[in-house]
Protein backbone atom coordinates (compact mmCIF):
# COMPACT_ATOMS: atom_id res chain seq x y z
CA UNK A 1 0.00 0.00 0.00
CA UNK A 2 1.40 3.30 -0.93
CA UNK A 3 -1.05 6.10 0.40
CA UNK A 4 -3.68 4.65 -0.41
CA UNK A 5 -6.94 3.86 2.33
CA UNK A 6 -5.68 0.30 3.60
CA UNK A 7 -7.56 -2.30 2.30
CA UNK A 8 -6.93 -5.27 5.31
CA UNK A 9 -6.44 -5.41 8.73
CA UNK A 10 -2.41 -5.62 8.13
CA UNK A 11 -2.13 -2.26 6.22
CA UNK A 12 -4.17 -0.62 8.18
CA UNK A 13 -2.14 -1.29 11.58
CA UNK A 14 0.87 -0.57 9.46
CA UNK A 15 -0.53 2.36 8.25
CA UNK A 16 -1.41 3.90 11.51
CA UNK A 17 2.36 3.12 12.62
CA UNK A 18 4.03 4.15 10.13
CA UNK A 19 5.34 7.68 10.34
CA UNK A 20 5.23 10.88 7.74
CA UNK A 21 9.44 10.84 7.03
CA UNK A 22 11.43 13.00 4.64
CA UNK A 23 14.93 11.05 3.72
CA UNK A 24 16.65 10.13 0.45
CA UNK A 25 16.18 7.23 -1.40
CA UNK A 26 19.27 5.77 -3.11
CA UNK A 27 19.99 5.98 -6.70
CA UNK A 28 18.87 2.47 -8.33
CA UNK A 29 15.89 2.56 -6.35
CA UNK A 30 12.39 1.44 -8.15
CA UNK A 31 9.54 3.36 -6.29
CA UNK A 32 6.13 2.03 -6.78
CA UNK A 33 3.40 4.65 -6.62
CA UNK A 34 -0.30 3.74 -7.86
CA UNK A 35 0.38 0.70 -9.33
CA UNK A 36 3.43 3.21 -11.65
CA UNK A 37 7.03 1.89 -11.20
CA UNK A 38 9.54 4.83 -11.24
CA UNK A 39 13.43 4.08 -11.54
CA UNK A 40 15.51 6.42 -8.77
CA UNK A 41 18.68 7.65 -11.24
CA UNK A 42 20.35 9.66 -8.96
CA UNK A 43 19.72 9.62 -4.81
CA UNK A 44 16.70 11.60 -4.21
CA UNK A 45 15.23 13.69 -1.27
CA UNK A 46 11.67 12.87 -0.90
CA UNK A 47 8.73 12.06 1.28
CA UNK A 48 7.83 8.47 1.66
CA UNK A 49 5.36 6.75 -0.04
CA UNK A 50 5.17 3.35 1.98
CA UNK A 51 7.24 1.70 4.47
CA UNK A 52 9.76 0.28 2.19
CA UNK A 53 11.05 3.37 1.11
CA UNK A 54 11.21 4.18 4.85
CA UNK A 55 13.45 1.26 5.32
CA UNK A 56 14.91 2.34 1.92
CA UNK A 57 16.19 5.67 3.17
CA UNK A 58 17.94 4.61 6.18
CA UNK A 59 19.07 6.18 9.21
CA UNK A 60 19.42 9.59 7.91
CA UNK A 61 15.53 10.44 7.88
CA UNK A 62 13.39 12.70 9.53
CA UNK A 63 10.37 11.92 11.19
CA UNK A 64 8.16 14.73 9.95
CA UNK A 65 5.42 14.45 11.68
CA UNK A 66 6.58 13.63 15.23
CA UNK A 67 9.12 16.68 14.99
CA UNK A 68 6.25 18.93 13.78
CA UNK A 69 3.61 17.74 16.47
CA UNK A 70 6.25 17.45 19.65
CA UNK A 71 7.84 21.41 18.77
CA UNK A 72 4.31 22.57 17.91
CA UNK A 73 2.73 20.60 21.41
CA UNK A 74 6.61 22.54 22.83
CA UNK A 75 5.44 25.27 21.99
CA UNK A 76 1.55 25.62 22.98
CA UNK A 77 3.11 24.88 26.52
CA UNK A 78 5.87 27.57 26.10
CA UNK A 79 2.59 29.81 25.37
CA UNK A 80 0.26 28.94 28.18
CA UNK A 81 2.83 29.31 30.91
CA UNK A 82 4.69 32.25 29.80
CA UNK A 83 0.42 34.40 29.89
CA UNK A 84 0.03 32.53 33.40
CA UNK A 85 2.99 33.99 34.53
CA UNK A 86 2.57 37.30 33.09
CA UNK A 87 -1.07 37.01 34.92
CA UNK A 88 0.29 36.05 37.87
CA UNK A 89 -0.55 38.28 41.14
CA UNK A 90 -1.36 38.57 44.52
CA UNK A 91 -4.88 38.33 44.31
CA UNK A 92 -6.55 34.36 44.46
CA UNK A 93 -5.87 32.69 40.91
CA UNK A 94 -9.17 31.62 39.33
CA UNK A 95 -9.75 29.22 35.72
CA UNK A 96 -6.32 28.72 33.95
CA UNK A 97 -3.85 30.64 36.40
CA UNK A 98 -5.00 27.99 38.80
CA UNK A 99 -4.46 25.11 37.12
CA UNK A 100 -0.87 26.57 36.32
CA UNK A 101 -0.17 27.33 39.97
CA UNK A 102 -1.56 24.48 41.36
CA UNK A 103 1.21 22.43 38.01
CA UNK A 104 3.86 24.52 39.36
CA UNK A 105 3.51 23.65 43.38
CA UNK A 106 3.20 20.18 42.37
CA UNK A 107 6.50 19.91 40.62
CA UNK A 108 8.30 22.07 42.48
CA UNK A 109 7.64 20.12 45.69
CA UNK A 110 8.72 17.21 43.90
CA UNK A 111 11.62 18.94 42.74
CA UNK A 112 11.98 19.85 47.03
CA UNK A 113 11.40 16.10 47.73
CA UNK A 114 14.03 14.22 45.25
CA UNK A 115 16.89 16.90 44.30
CA UNK A 116 19.58 17.54 47.15
CA UNK A 117 21.51 20.10 45.53
CA UNK A 118 21.61 23.55 44.39
CA UNK A 119 20.57 24.32 40.71
CA UNK A 120 18.33 26.99 39.45
CA UNK A 121 17.39 24.94 36.48
CA UNK A 122 16.07 21.92 37.83
CA UNK A 123 12.46 23.05 39.00
CA UNK A 124 11.81 24.86 35.33
CA UNK A 125 13.62 21.86 33.62
CA UNK A 126 10.98 19.60 35.46
CA UNK A 127 8.21 21.50 35.03
CA UNK A 128 8.39 21.33 30.95
CA UNK A 129 9.57 17.65 31.06
CA UNK A 130 6.41 16.77 32.74
CA UNK A 131 4.26 19.25 30.96
CA UNK A 132 5.54 18.65 27.10
CA UNK A 133 5.56 14.74 27.72
CA UNK A 134 2.15 15.12 29.02
CA UNK A 135 0.79 16.55 26.30
CA UNK A 136 2.68 14.62 23.76
CA UNK A 137 1.05 11.43 25.26
CA UNK A 138 -2.33 13.42 25.86
CA UNK A 139 -2.40 13.60 21.73
CA UNK A 140 -3.55 9.49 22.17
CA UNK A 141 -6.38 10.24 23.00
CA UNK A 142 -7.93 11.59 19.92
CA UNK A 143 -9.47 9.31 17.52
CA UNK A 144 -7.13 7.05 16.00
CA UNK A 145 -8.63 8.00 12.30
CA UNK A 146 -9.54 11.03 12.69
CA UNK A 147 -6.81 13.33 11.58
CA UNK A 148 -4.86 10.57 9.38
CA UNK A 149 -7.66 10.47 7.61
CA UNK A 150 -8.60 14.44 7.43
CA UNK A 151 -5.03 15.03 6.23
CA UNK A 152 -5.56 12.15 3.84
CA UNK A 153 -8.02 14.37 1.90
CA UNK A 154 -5.03 17.13 1.75
CA UNK A 155 -2.61 15.07 0.03
CA UNK A 156 -0.69 13.80 3.13
CA UNK A 157 -0.90 9.67 3.11
CA UNK A 158 1.11 9.44 7.03
CA UNK A 159 0.53 10.59 9.99
CA UNK A 160 1.19 10.09 13.84
CA UNK A 161 0.31 12.49 16.14
CA UNK A 162 1.61 10.64 19.32
CA UNK A 163 4.98 11.79 19.50
CA UNK A 164 5.82 9.99 22.36
CA UNK A 165 5.17 6.79 20.34
CA UNK A 166 8.38 7.41 18.40
CA UNK A 167 11.62 6.24 19.61
CA UNK A 168 13.68 9.12 18.25
CA UNK A 169 11.47 11.56 20.56
CA UNK A 170 11.47 9.28 23.77
CA UNK A 171 15.53 8.66 23.09
CA UNK A 172 15.85 12.41 22.21
CA UNK A 173 14.61 13.29 25.09
CA UNK A 174 16.57 11.48 27.59
CA UNK A 175 19.95 11.56 25.31
CA UNK A 176 18.79 15.59 26.69
CA UNK A 177 18.66 14.59 29.84
CA UNK A 178 21.95 12.05 30.06
CA UNK A 179 23.67 15.09 28.47
CA UNK A 180 22.87 17.75 31.23
CA UNK A 181 23.82 14.19 33.56
CA UNK A 182 26.89 13.91 32.45
CA UNK A 183 27.78 17.82 31.80
CA UNK A 184 27.17 18.50 35.74
CA UNK A 185 29.16 15.44 37.09
CA UNK A 186 32.34 16.40 35.54
CA UNK A 187 31.54 20.38 36.33
CA UNK A 188 30.88 19.60 40.21
CA UNK A 189 32.74 16.35 40.68
CA UNK A 190 35.49 16.94 38.38
CA UNK A 191 38.59 14.30 38.82
CA UNK A 192 36.09 12.69 41.29
CA UNK A 193 33.62 11.48 38.91
CA UNK A 194 36.54 9.39 36.83
CA UNK A 195 37.54 8.22 40.65
CA UNK A 196 33.80 7.51 41.71
CA UNK A 197 33.77 5.30 38.01
CA UNK A 198 36.86 3.54 38.75
CA UNK A 199 36.62 2.40 42.28
CA UNK A 200 33.05 1.62 42.91
CA UNK A 201 32.09 -0.52 44.07
CA UNK A 202 35.02 -2.31 45.11
CA UNK A 203 37.31 0.35 46.36
CA UNK A 204 40.90 -1.25 44.94
CA UNK A 205 42.94 -0.70 42.31
CA UNK A 206 42.94 -4.33 40.92
CA UNK A 207 39.08 -3.64 40.63
CA UNK A 208 39.47 -0.81 38.66
CA UNK A 209 38.56 -2.93 35.04
CA UNK A 210 35.80 -4.34 36.65
CA UNK A 211 34.15 -1.42 38.33
CA UNK A 212 34.59 0.95 35.00
CA UNK A 213 32.74 -1.91 32.53
CA UNK A 214 29.62 -2.08 35.75
CA UNK A 215 30.11 1.26 36.51
CA UNK A 216 30.18 2.38 32.58
CA UNK A 217 27.40 -0.23 31.51
CA UNK A 218 24.86 1.35 34.44
CA UNK A 219 25.65 5.23 33.34
CA UNK A 220 24.85 4.10 29.65
CA UNK A 221 21.60 2.29 30.97
CA UNK A 222 19.82 5.92 32.05
CA UNK A 223 18.96 6.82 29.18
CA UNK A 224 18.00 3.78 27.50
CA UNK A 225 15.66 3.15 30.58
CA UNK A 226 14.29 6.53 30.07
CA UNK A 227 13.71 6.44 26.75
CA UNK A 228 12.79 3.42 26.09
CA UNK A 229 10.19 3.00 28.79
CA UNK A 230 8.39 5.43 27.84
CA UNK A 231 8.45 4.74 24.63
CA UNK A 232 7.75 1.09 25.04
CA UNK A 233 4.43 2.15 27.23
CA UNK A 234 3.03 4.97 24.69
CA UNK A 235 3.24 2.30 21.41
CA UNK A 236 1.65 -0.46 23.19
CA UNK A 237 -1.40 1.58 24.33
CA UNK A 238 -1.50 3.19 20.72
CA UNK A 239 -1.64 -0.21 19.36
CA UNK A 240 -4.46 -1.62 21.58
CA UNK A 241 -6.63 1.47 20.57
CA UNK A 242 -5.78 0.63 17.17
CA UNK A 243 -7.03 -3.66 17.59
CA UNK A 244 -10.09 -1.94 19.24
CA UNK A 245 -11.10 0.15 16.19
CA UNK A 246 -10.27 -2.75 14.28
CA UNK A 247 -12.19 -5.64 15.92
CA UNK A 248 -15.41 -3.00 15.92
CA UNK A 249 -14.79 -1.82 12.37
CA UNK A 250 -16.64 -4.24 10.44
CA UNK A 251 -19.57 -3.23 12.55
CA UNK A 252 -19.42 0.18 10.11
CA UNK A 253 -21.35 -1.91 7.51
CA UNK A 254 -24.62 -1.59 9.69
CA UNK A 255 -25.43 1.85 8.02
CA UNK A 256 -24.67 5.38 8.38
CA UNK A 257 -25.73 5.32 12.00
CA UNK A 258 -23.53 2.09 13.02
CA UNK A 259 -20.89 3.97 11.17
CA UNK A 260 -21.27 7.41 12.67
CA UNK A 261 -21.02 5.58 16.44
CA UNK A 262 -18.00 3.86 15.10
CA UNK A 263 -16.53 7.32 14.62
CA UNK A 264 -17.94 8.73 17.78
CA UNK A 265 -16.25 6.21 19.97
CA UNK A 266 -13.53 4.97 18.42
CA UNK A 267 -12.54 7.52 15.46
CA UNK A 268 -12.65 4.78 12.71
CA UNK A 269 -13.57 6.34 9.68
CA UNK A 270 -11.68 4.01 6.99
CA UNK A 271 -13.81 1.33 6.72
CA UNK A 272 -17.45 3.28 6.49
CA UNK A 273 -19.03 3.80 3.82
CA UNK A 274 -19.92 7.42 3.98
CA UNK A 275 -16.08 8.53 5.95
CA UNK A 276 -17.13 12.30 5.58
CA UNK A 277 -20.67 12.15 6.95
CA UNK A 278 -18.81 9.88 9.74
CA UNK A 279 -16.56 12.96 10.55
CA UNK A 280 -19.70 15.06 10.76
CA UNK A 281 -21.26 12.70 12.99
CA UNK A 282 -18.34 12.20 15.03
CA UNK A 283 -18.36 16.38 15.34
CA UNK A 284 -22.08 16.66 16.47
CA UNK A 285 -21.53 13.47 19.32
CA UNK A 286 -18.28 15.15 20.58
CA UNK A 287 -20.01 18.47 20.89
CA UNK A 288 -22.97 17.06 22.61
CA UNK A 289 -20.63 14.51 24.85
CA UNK A 290 -18.35 17.95 25.97
CA UNK A 291 -21.48 19.76 26.49
CA UNK A 292 -23.06 17.57 28.65
CA UNK A 293 -19.51 16.80 30.96
CA UNK A 294 -19.36 20.96 30.75
CA UNK A 295 -22.64 21.24 32.48
CA UNK A 296 -21.93 18.56 35.12
CA UNK A 297 -18.69 19.90 36.33
CA UNK A 298 -20.28 23.38 36.79
CA UNK A 299 -23.03 21.76 39.10
CA UNK A 300 -25.56 22.39 36.50
CA UNK A 301 -26.52 18.60 35.52
CA UNK A 302 -26.57 15.81 37.70
CA UNK A 303 -23.78 13.32 37.62
CA UNK A 304 -26.22 10.40 37.05
CA UNK A 305 -28.25 12.49 34.79
CA UNK A 306 -25.40 13.38 32.20
CA UNK A 307 -24.13 9.32 32.05
CA UNK A 308 -27.71 8.65 30.82
CA UNK A 309 -27.41 11.34 28.40
CA UNK A 310 -23.91 10.86 27.26
CA UNK A 311 -25.30 7.01 26.94
CA UNK A 312 -28.75 8.26 25.21
CA UNK A 313 -26.29 10.38 22.42
CA UNK A 314 -24.10 7.74 21.73
CA UNK A 315 -26.87 5.23 20.93
CA UNK A 316 -28.89 7.76 19.05
CA UNK A 317 -25.88 8.51 16.93
CA UNK A 318 -24.76 5.47 16.14
CA UNK A 319 -26.70 3.04 17.26
CA UNK A 320 -26.19 -0.02 19.31
CA UNK A 321 -24.22 -2.16 17.04
CA UNK A 322 -20.94 -0.08 17.72
CA UNK A 323 -21.89 0.22 21.49
CA UNK A 324 -19.55 -2.69 22.95
CA UNK A 325 -16.28 -1.23 20.31
CA UNK A 326 -17.38 2.25 21.79
CA UNK A 327 -17.14 1.15 25.80
CA UNK A 328 -14.10 -0.34 25.14
CA UNK A 329 -12.38 2.62 23.36
CA UNK A 330 -13.72 5.28 26.07
CA UNK A 331 -12.75 2.77 29.24
CA UNK A 332 -9.60 2.16 27.49
CA UNK A 333 -9.16 5.80 27.51
CA UNK A 334 -9.95 6.97 30.39
CA UNK A 335 -7.97 4.17 32.22
CA UNK A 336 -5.14 6.03 29.79
CA UNK A 337 -5.17 9.26 31.60
CA UNK A 338 -3.82 7.42 34.71
CA UNK A 339 -1.32 6.26 32.28
CA UNK A 340 -0.13 9.42 30.60
CA UNK A 341 -0.03 11.23 33.40
CA UNK A 342 1.84 8.61 35.53
CA UNK A 343 4.51 7.90 32.38
CA UNK A 344 4.84 11.53 32.21
CA UNK A 345 5.74 11.65 36.09
CA UNK A 346 7.68 8.80 35.98
CA UNK A 347 10.36 10.01 33.36
CA UNK A 348 10.80 13.74 35.26
CA UNK A 349 10.61 11.48 38.77
CA UNK A 350 13.56 9.61 37.05
CA UNK A 351 15.37 12.57 35.69
CA UNK A 352 15.49 14.66 38.81
CA UNK A 353 17.11 11.29 40.49
CA UNK A 354 19.65 11.22 37.89
CA UNK A 355 20.73 14.76 38.33
CA UNK A 356 20.17 14.77 41.90
CA UNK A 357 22.90 12.23 41.70
CA UNK A 358 25.15 14.07 39.59
CA UNK A 359 25.29 16.97 42.36
CA UNK A 360 26.63 14.60 45.14
CA UNK A 361 30.29 15.43 45.48
CA UNK A 362 31.76 12.74 48.46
Amino acid sequence: MAGSNPATTTEYISHHLTNLVYGKLPAGYERSYNGNIELIEQPTWTLAQSADEVMAMGFWAVHVDSMLWSIGLGAIFAFLFFRAARKASTAVPSGWLNFAEMVVDFVDGTVKDTFHGRNKLIPPLALTIFVWIFLMNLMKLIPVDLVPTLLMYAGVNYQKIVPSTDPNVTLGLALGVFVLVLYYSIKIKGFGFARELAFTPFNHWAFIPLNLFMEVIGLLAKPFSLGLRLFGNMYAGEIIFILIAVMFGAMGAAGVFGGGLQVVLSGDVSQTALPMQSIALWAVGFVVVCTLCWLNLKGKLATKRMVWLVALTMLIIGGVFNLAGGIMQWGWAVFHILVITLQAFIFMVLSIVYLSLAHEDH
